[in-house]
């Protein structure tokens, strides 16, 4: 797609269609850099997304075993 630079202020802007940003998952924050004379623009990504999902702490045997109980845990807490 062919398009021109906007004078914005001081800068310049480029409109980019609904459907580019749509299918770049593009919603309001955006990462941008340079790459030689490329400029890189992509969603901004949350640190560790998607990290548990579809993880059942249920079925997950090997990270509870050997945990046991203790008479302090099951005491109030004093603040």
């Amino acid at each position: 797609m062919k398009t021109t630079l906007r004078k914005i202020g001081n800068s310049r802007g480029v409109l980019i269609p609904a459907a580019f940003l749509a299918a770049c998952e593009i919603n309001t924050e955006i990462e941008m850099r340079q790459e030689g004379q490329r400029i890189i623009i992509e969603p901004l990504k949350t640190v560790r997304a998607g990290w548990f999902k579809g993880y059942q702490a249920a079925n997950d045997t090997e990270a509870w075993a050997g945990l046991v109980e203790t008479t302090e845990e099951n005491e109030d807490w004093q603040w």
